[in-house]
């Protein structure tokens, strides 16, 4: 199963973004995205909203509850 890091990376990527970019778009600092990705962190609701809204996923396939 993929998990949240790699599911955002790996859509960040598709849509040919940097961490920083990604960043600006959502509102938020470009260590946060790097600490997602790496799963040492994760994102506050607000966050994972914004992120979902911004990739138009659910947060349930973000999360790798489903596909």
């Amino acid at each position: 199963m993929i998990d949240f890091g790699e599911k955002l990376k790996e859509l960040r990527i598709e849509q040919g973004l940097t961490q920083k970019q990604l960043a600006e778009q959502i509102g938020s600092a470009q260590s946060a995205i790097y600490y997602w990705e790496s799963n040492k962190q994760e994102p506050t609701i607000s966050a994972l909203k914004k992120l979902c809204q911004y990739f138009n996923v659910s947060a349930d396939y973000l999360l790798g509850l489903e596909d």
